[in-house]
């Protein structure tokens, strides 16, 4: 059946063709096709200037494409370097003449399937880029050593794979898979190559580049390898990795290694019980900061959520590490949520420290802000380096952390590159990607509201309200949930809750209990009893709205994706006050989920034990025990590919139950699409996905003639 509310990318072409001294209009569905984002910002070791990728969107050929840009950072015009359309990851080499970067050929096979990305070298005295590695399965994760006389990456390739023919029609690999270990898909990953682990490569950089050089295996072996960083005397390359064959029977828990950079033995440098990311060298060398998170230990059940904190330790072997924010009650190297992070090129964003090595700056979030801070190294005191109501997406610094290139979010600006002065902590504007666009757009700041809970506690929330909004006028609500559940919304921007504002609805998204950026015993609420209270803090919210009165409590709504889509089942099955509701990537029965998600549950931090043993458990918390409750009209959307919630274990079981007992439902699915569907799915699916929530609620909350979904 062919959907009428479907429109065209021309659609938007027409609409951008406004001319520029028109009123400002509503923002649509879509405008995603003329949105742009920068990703993965690079600043030279000068401070001079800043590389970056800059995503767009293909609308003829329904995809993303990413070339590099180089703009001062004195300011001035952005430069293309790159004409793409898959390049990312530049890295500045050390003495900045010359950047290294990712580049995915173009497809080879009938197929379709993406090539490996190899590196490709950028002179910035001028010419064209030229491949430095040619290896079977790619390259990722690069870094130049400090004399830029070589580059270390990842890659999966395997000595078989140099021997292997070109045409392998005569002798094919077998398509079938051996599986052993629990853990064996990933969410838009696919299936794990358990016999292809990660490893630590390195390739020469010749001082004239005549054609790709012959890369070397630094580490070999079961165990894969991440978070390289070579030490200040190129002799040796840090790196994270879990050195056990079947992790998932225990708690999460990474440790530090250091190998020889030509390879040989690895050394165990420092581990935290705990996983263990974004490791940093101090300027001397002699510490590593980096990002993890504390199990509970002492025998005591393992949380559901554990807050990152940033911790020290010393380069010599077996070195202890120290907590530097252990009284830091917010998230360190957090952030917040939206549905506009690029949605391709971006990389990790790594603690820096000062020039003297007497400070650490890293990012963290609290309270619906994503912000640096300025830590002391030895005594752990934090101090704000940026302040705001916005969310700092990723940034990189100089060596001597004077400056720093930063990409910022806010409520009303998708992301922007900023120049920040590592002393004073100003940030100055460098770009303004989507001035164009947006000059002709009536956007709103949401508002933040606080209410109190049933229990007292008190629950932050954002309330975007439509352009036109009239006091004294009550219109149609929509709740929106945020996944995670451990996750958090804030002050960055996001396409859905602007666009279903522009529809007329008012919108709130509040952080209910167990969301992160308010510390570790909030975040940790809802353990094993998830959900529930946080079903309570979401109606207190939608109280506080009728209060206002600024909702017609007849017109009710809620949505929500992957954990939202648990909390909106499950808030349908006890309360018949909402006239619509939109689930998300969602998860029904909690059994189920546990045999079919990506991630196993072995380790139990939701449940204290397996479906069989706990049974009462899983079915008094699995929103399908409820179905036989539910009055109100349900939209179900489901990504096929999605390994993280199973549309069997999810939608599927809500629209068969549902169906079974003759009530309104629809399920919309998405072919191709993973769990990452609303934030990195192809645009048109995006789009139709944003028609379909916002016509679910025109019809049953606004009462208008549609007939998509009718019964043929």
């Amino acid at each position: 059946m062919r959907s009428p509310i479907r429109l065209v990318a021309a659609l938007a072409v027409v609409v951008l063709a406004a001319s520029a001294g028109a009123a400002k209009r509503p923002i649509t569905e879509t405008d995603l096709y003329a949105f742009r984002w920068i990703a993965s910002p690079q600043i030279s070791p000068d401070g001079a200037k800043i590389a970056y990728a800059l995503v767009t969107v293909n609308a003829k050929h329904d995809n993303y494409e990413m070339s590099l840009w180089i703009i001062p950072a004195r300011g001035g015009a952005a430069r293309q370097l790159t004409s793409g359309p898959r390049d990312s990851g530049a890295r500045w080499s050390p003495d900045g003449r010359t950047l290294a970067f990712l580049r995915a050929p173009e497809p080879k096979d009938k197929d379709g399937k993406p090539q490996p990305a190899q590196i490709y070298l950028l002179s910035m005295e001028g010419g064209e880029a030229r491949p430095l590695t040619d290896i079977p399965k790619g390259a990722s994760g690069l870094a130049w050593a400090p004399g830029g006389q070589a580059i270390a990456f990842l890659s999966t390739t395997l000595p078989k794979d140099f021997d292997r023919k070109k045409d392998e029609k005569d002798d094919p690999e077998s398509d079938v898979r051996v599986i052993v270990k629990a853990a064996y898909r990933m969410n838009g990953e696919g299936y794990y190559e358990p016999d292809r682990p990660s490893h630590i490569w390195t390739v020469p950089v010749p001082a004239t580049l005549a054609g790709a050089q012959k890369a070397t295996a630094v580490t070999t072996g079961d165990f894969s390898e991440s978070d390289i960083a070579w030490s200040h005397d190129g002799s040796k390359i840090y790196f994270t990795s879990n050195r056990v064959r079947e992790p998932y029977y225990e708690p999460p828990h990474d440790e530090i290694y250091a190998v020889n950079a030509a390879g040989g033995d690895i050394a165990k440098v420092a581990g935290i019980d705990g996983p263990i990311h974004a490791i940093s060298l101090s300027p001397d060398g002699s510490h590593i900061a980096f990002v993890g998170s504390l199990n509970r230990g002492d025998g005591l059940p393992q949380r559901s959520y554990s807050q990152p904190d940033l911790f020290i330790a010393s380069t010599q072997r077996g070195a202890t590490p120290r907590n530097l924010t252990a009284a830091y009650d917010f998230d360190i190297g957090g952030g917040v949520g939206g549905d506009q992070a690029p949605p391709r090129g971006s990389g990790p964003s790594m603690p820096y420290w000062s020039a003297d090595g007497r400070s650490i700056f890293v990012d963290s979030a609290a309270e619906g802000r994503a912000n640096l801070q300025r830590l002391d190294a030895e005594t752990g005191k934090v101090e704000p380096l940026t302040k705001g109501d916005q969310n700092v997406v990723s940034y990189s610094a100089t060596p001597d952390g004077s400056k720093a290139a930063v990409l910022v979010s806010t409520p009303t600006n998708i992301g922007d590159l900023y120049l920040l002065d590592g002393v004073s902590g100003r940030l100055d504007r460098l770009t303004h990607i989507n001035d164009e666009l947006f000059a002709k757009l009536n956007l709103t700041e949401p508002e933040t509201i606080w209410y109190k809970s049933f229990d007292g506690r008190r629950i932050q929330a954002w309330v975007q309200r439509p352009p036109d909004f009239a006091p004294g006028k009550k219109y149609p609500l929509i709740l929106d949930i945020h996944g995670g559940p451990h996750s958090a919304y804030g002050y960055t921007f996001d396409h859905e809750f602007q666009w279903m504002a522009a529809k007329g609805y008012i919108v709130l998204y509040p952080n209910p209990r167990g969301s992160t950026s308010y510390g570790q015993e909030f975040g940790n609420l809802i353990q094993y009893a998830y959900p529930g209270d946080d079903f309570k803090d979401l109606m207190a919210g939608v109280d506080e709205l009728v209060a206002r009165g600024w909702v017609d409590p007849e017109k009710l709504g809620v949505t929500g994706g992957s954990g939202g889509g648990v909390l909106t089942n499950w808030t349908i099955g006890h309360t018949t006050r909402f006239k619509a509701a939109v689930s998300q990537r969602s998860i029904a029965d909690w059994r189920d989920f546990w045999y079919t998600a990506d991630f196993t549950l072995f380790t139990p931090f939701w449940f204290r034990g397996a479906p069989w043993e706990q049974e009462a458990d899983f079915k008094a918390r699995s929103p399908i025990t409820y179905v036989d409750k539910i009055v109100t009209p349900l939209m179900l959307i489901e990504g096929e590919s999605d390994f993280r919630t199973p549309p069997g274990a999810g939608g599927e079981q809500m629209f068969r139950a549902l169906k079974y007992l003759k009530k309104p439902v629809v399920m919309v699915r998405f072919p191709g699409e993973t769990h990452e569907l609303s934030r990195s799915g192809k645009p048109v699916h995006r789009i139709e996905r944003l028609q379909h929530i916002v016509a679910w609620f025109d019809k049953y909350l606004e009462g208008q003639e549609i007939h998509t979904y009718d019964i043929n």
